[in-house]
């Protein structure tokens, strides 16, 4: 729908030129731009369809603070760069605008700009809602028009989001999930197939959310979309804008959220983006010391500048805002956090106070935060970060962050040392299975077995387990046992889920066949049962960012490689006793000790038949004997299945 104007708000039209001089801007919305203050510049910068005059067609506004000259230049006037320039304000704001009348929706476009010492670009523009596909490299011209159905979701998500709720994560990279043809990275499956298939897919494991690998516009499929040039715009390899939102509101739909990797850390050097935009550093730092990934070969944003931190937490409002997205994994915070990040001394300087802290990176993150739990209360800031930085997802007010959750690369690493052991070394480092619950309460940590864990040699899940093919079924699924039930958040890479042979390839899809053998079907319907046991238990998430939910009942028998802890909730009647046994021994008649309950029975076992276990070692009823009255402790006789895990309650 176009929008109205009234005369009176018209700066200056001369309808006799191509380009008409015209705003949307108050005074005030320069001064908040220019301070990092305005959060909902996507209402007013890009393209927008309005009517002035009586007349219907595109507004422009783009920033280029070193420009002398911006025209729009596109299919329209045959890509002629000086047919159509656009009015500089006077206000040094360096923003520069007009309206074309008659442009209509779908337009191809871009910036010609003539920059710092006569440089002359074509660039995207940075706040469009949608880009052509790769390789091509215009904007469009678009609207954002969408009748959504997701209004019962969006009335309850914040049960749905809360700490308080099961938070079991299927993180998806959404070309290789699945493709048209397997064999053919050029072609795509549409939001629509995702739509049918992908919400189907996830609702089926059980899985609480879905997390988007970046889905921001982005030039390189190598860069997985963690190099993006549109930070308003989903990508167009799937569809067009409003695909992506009916993918959102089926998500939605299914009783699914929507979480979103975006990325405020570094954007690439391609031409037609963000680097040197109007011929020098307008959105990077100017100093290659603070302004230069050497990691990705990419450039940082000048946290310092109150018009980029403008234009990021515009950005992370946006997807909150037209896209109802129910929570932002930030990547990359702590090479956002650190002036020394992947430097050597002597390639960066300290702050002010002779630390190693970017203190302007530092404030625009708890901004952010603040800005997005003010406005929108009922979703979620997820950070990956992996460094020992104090109150990553504490608030601000109590001098943290203020992310909702933090990814918990200890444990992640942590685990998979352990179960890569041989079962028979395990007793000699029950540390690297236990140490987690030593710093647990640090943070509201999420479990991450994320994408970065089965690409560049590190060999898919399956493989990373020892022993022959049963044992490394048998001790992936004792792993996902451990992990749904240890207290926090949980994140599952795409394959992960059914036991991938191979390493994730981002021109691949899935190897989907696999779920023809048995094994790798158990393993799927093991992960399945787990996230509905996360589901319907509450002592598996009640209590799981704090110290009423966890404890350790027996650490004592290393030798045999069995550990015990329980899960609890409000309700102690609710209680879930977790016993792991990861060597390939069974034990029959094992002793334990617990207190409080004298009856218990099995809720899980990972060795189950139907998961691709032995199927014979389970606990159709379970003895136990009080051992001491005053303390109402019980002893608690259980068969053990051989790498396994089971869970009583």
């Amino acid at each position: 729908m176009a929008q109205e104007k009234k005369y009176e708000d018209i700066h200056f039209v001369d309808s006799t030129r191509p380009v008409w001089n015209y705003s949307l801007f108050t005074g005030e919305d320069i001064d908040n731009f220019q301070n990092g203050t305005n959060y909902r510049l996507y209402e007013l910068f890009g393209s927008r369809e309005i009517t002035v005059l009586g007349k219907t067609g595109y507004y422009f506004a783009v920033w280029a603070p070193n420009a002398t000259w911006v025209s729009v230049t596109g299919n329209f006037n045959h890509w002629n760069t000086q047919s159509h320039p656009l009015y500089v304000r006077l206000d040094n704001s360096g923003i520069w605008e007009g309206f074309i009348p008659h442009m209509c929706k779908g337009e191809v476009y871009k910036y010609h700009i003539h920059g710092f010492r006569g440089r002359k670009m074509d660039k995207g523009d940075p706040y469009a809602n949608f880009w052509e596909r790769r390789p091509d490299t215009a904007s469009i011209t678009w609207d954002l028009g969408f009748h959504w159905n997701d209004g019962q979701w969006m009335k309850e998500r914040a049960a749905h989001n809360s700490t308080k709720a099961p938070y079991s994560v299927y993180e998806v990279h959404l070309a290789s999930w699945m493709r048209p043809d397997a064999n053919d990275e050029e072609r795509y499956n549409t939001y629509d197939f995702f739509r049918e298939r992908l919400v189907n897919y996830v609702n089926e494991m059980g899985f609480t959310h879905v997390e988007l690998m970046p889905v921001t516009e982005h030039p390189f499929d190598g860069s997985w979309g963690y190099q993006g040039t549109g930070y308003f715009a989903p990508t167009s390899r799937y569809g067009d804008p409003q695909g992506f939102m009916a993918l959102v509101d089926a998500f939605h739909q299914a009783g699914i959220g929507v979480i979103l990797d975006w990325v405020p850390s570094h954007f690439p050097y391609d031409a037609h983006g963000l680097f040197m935009f109007d011929g020098t550093h307008t959105y990077e730092y100017a100093d290659m010391r603070k302004g230069f990934h050497p990691d990705w070969n990419s450039y940082i944003f000048n946290y310092k500048r109150g018009e980029v931190k403008s234009f990021l937490i515009s950005s992370a409002r946006f997807w909150l805002d037209k896209f109802h997205i129910d929570g932002l994994r930030v990547d990359a915070v702590s090479s956002m956090l650190k002036l020394n990040y992947s430097r050597e001394e002597g390639e960066w300087e300290p702050n002010e106070h002779g630390g190693d802290g970017n203190l302007e990176a530092i404030a625009f993150i708890k901004d952010l935060n603040e800005t997005i739990y003010r406005d929108f209360p009922d979703t979620q800031t997820i950070a990956e970060e992996a460094t020992d930085w104090p109150g990553v997802s504490r608030p601000t007010y109590m001098d943290g962050l203020g992310f909702g959750m933090k990814w918990m690369m200890g444990w992640m690493h942590d685990t998979l040392d352990y179960f890569k052991l041989d079962p028979i070394e395990r007793q000699y480092h029950q540390n690297k299975f236990t140490f987690s619950m030593m710093y647990y309460y640090d943070e509201n940590f999420m479990l991450p077995l994320s994408h970065d864990e089965v690409v560049h040699g590190k060999s898919p899940m399956l493989y990373k387990m020892p022993g022959d093919d049963w044992q490394k079924f048998a001790n992936l699924r004792a792993l996902y046992g451990y992990m749904f039930t240890h207290p926090g958040g949980k994140l599952l890479f795409m394959g992960n889920e059914f036991g991938a042979n191979t390493e994730w390839n981002y021109k691949s899809e899935l190897p989907w066949f696999l779920l023809k053998y048995e094994s790798h079907r158990g393993l799927k319907d093991c992960v399945r049962d787990l996230n509905f046991l996360l589901r319907n238990e509450p002592a598996l998430y009640e209590n799981q960012f704090n110290a009423n939910g966890f404890e350790w009942i027996d650490l004592s028998h290393r030798p045999e490689c069995v550990l015990v802890y329980r899960r609890k909730g409000k309700d102690p009647a609710n209680d879930l006793l977790v016993i792991m046994n990861l060597t390939p021994v069974v034990r029959r008649d094992w002793k334990l000790y617990a207190n409080g309950k004298e009856s218990w029975k099995e809720v899980f076992n990972t060795d189950l038949a139907k998961y691709g276990g032995t199927g014979d070692v389970y606990n159709p009823e379970i003895l136990t004997s009080l051992v001491d009255k005053k303390e109402n402790r019980y002893e608690i006789n259980i068969h053990l299945p051989p790498l396994g895990c089971i869970v009583l309650k």
